[in-house]
């Protein structure tokens, strides 16, 4: 019985922990408020359950804005050929990125597309588009 007990609350707990890492991006992220910027790529996390990547872009006013993007599993981009030694290679140059922006104001959205230097361009669609 406690065998039982205990199997059922570890498997509670790991369902928990896999329905809090896949929110609800239309929650967070206004599909129709769209932002595109240009900066400066100046760090990125490659791993699951969400890619996130950090840019420094100027805003209108000529002031640097850092920029936190969320992406789609590194597995989604694996799929469409684009590895992390792409995102390496970008790293502090400069990149394009287009994004729906957080519901809340802030500095951060879901990534739509990017384009790395050398042109090759980074769809997050049709996942997040």
């Amino acid at each position: 019985m406690i065998y039982r007990i205990a199997i059922s609350a570890m498997l509670t707990a790991l369902l928990a922990g896999a329905a809090w890492a896949h929110h609800n991006m239309s929650a967070l992220y206004d599909f129709n408020n769209r932002v595109s910027m240009t900066g400066t790529l100046s760090k990125f996390d490659w791993r699951n359950p969400h890619i996130e990547l950090i840019v420094d872009a100027k805003s209108d006013k000529d002031q640097v804005e850092t920029w936190t993007l969320e992406g789609p599993a590194p597995s989604f981009f694996r799929n469409r050929d684009v590895s992390k030694g792409d995102f390496e290679g970008a790293f502090g140059k400069t990149v394009t990125f287009e994004a729906s922006r957080a519901r809340d104001g802030s500095h951060s959205g879901l990534l739509r597309v990017m384009t790395l230097p050398g042109g090759k361009i980074v769809s997050a669609c049709p996942q997040n588009c």
